[in-house]
């Protein structure tokens, strides 16, 4: 009997970041037959994410990314100019160019478990409904006037464009319709392994220094997602807190590298990339 592949995943690389970048060569597989999941922040400029990708592609059998909220922004060096929905399109029609696959492709089926696994890569952003003390039930405003107090506003609100939806939370609802219509295509026999930038679930928010940074993380909308699609693991990013936690049964890893300063402080350093199955 032949050697069973491994599924890796890895996230929040931020490649430009001084320190960073050499870990992408430490990337590798075991076999060429192993697969990995990139959950998002590769980088800010386009150009620095798709090469990134197309050297993971080179190595694995199968790539699967989902964008971070780092890959929508439009920055100002960034010779391209592509901005909000237009730019997640571009970076899709990229990543089609170098066989890795998107939240728009047909969802590839890991067949070395149990039983089918479907992974499916999600890009459903957030909509402010996760909401620190003293900001529950207040308006929008009044949070975001709370976390300005606090020192706490997240860079999207300056880089992160909608366009053409009015606001993140309407662009935010369309991704949730598109991904539960899809999620619900899955057959009925198979599992899941879900995947997202932000975390589907609000408790992996809870060891967040600054609180009041939970309205950029999520969305209540997938709240049961992990129950209602059958997935036996949630991997996502964004927090740059990597961790193995477990809820209702279903186990959700955390597999950012984050930034320098973050690593250097982790008694372990630096984990570029982890083996999820």
């Amino acid at each position: 009997m032949g050697r069973v592949p491994n599924l890796y995943a890895t996230s929040d690389l931020h490649v430009t970041h001084r320190g960073n970048e050499s870990f992408v060569d430490l990337i590798r597989p075991e076999s060429p037959d192993d697969w990995l999941i990139v959950a998002g922040d590769v980088a800010e400029r386009m150009g620095t994410v798709v090469d990134t990708l197309a050297r993971l592609r080179e190595r694995f059998a199968t790539v699967v990314w989902v964008p971070g909220n780092h890959e929508l922004w439009t920055t100002a060096r960034d010779p391209d100019q592509h901005r909000g929905e237009d730019r997640y399109r571009e970076l899709v029609r990229r990543c089609r160019g170098i066989d890795v696959l998107t939240p728009e492709d047909p969802f590839p089926v890991w067949p070395y478990a149990e039983r089918p696994l479907t992974v499916a890569p999600l890009f459903v952003l957030y909509d402010y409904s996760w909401r620190a003390a003293p900001a529950e039930g207040v308006p929008l405003a009044e949070a975001l006037r709370q976390a300005r107090e606090a020192g706490v506003v997240c860079t999207d609100e300056f880089l992160l464009h909608p366009d053409p939806y009015p606001s993140r939370q309407q662009w935010c609802a369309r991704r949730l319709e598109y991904s539960e219509k899809r999620l619900a295509r899955i057959p009925a026999d198979h599992g899941t392994v879900l995947v997202s930038h932000w975390p589907l679930h609000r408790h992996p928010t809870e060891p967040l220094i600054y609180p009041e940074f939970v309205m950029w993380c999520g969305t209540e909308e997938t709240a049961d997602w992990h129950v209602r699609y059958r997935a036996e693991l949630a991997v996502y990013g964004h927090l740059h807190i990597p961790r193995t936690t477990e809820v209702d049964g279903v186990r959700f890893e955390e597999v950012s590298l984050g930034y320098p300063r973050e690593w250097q402080r982790r008694a372990r350093g630096a984990v570029p990339v982890r083996r999820m199955l």
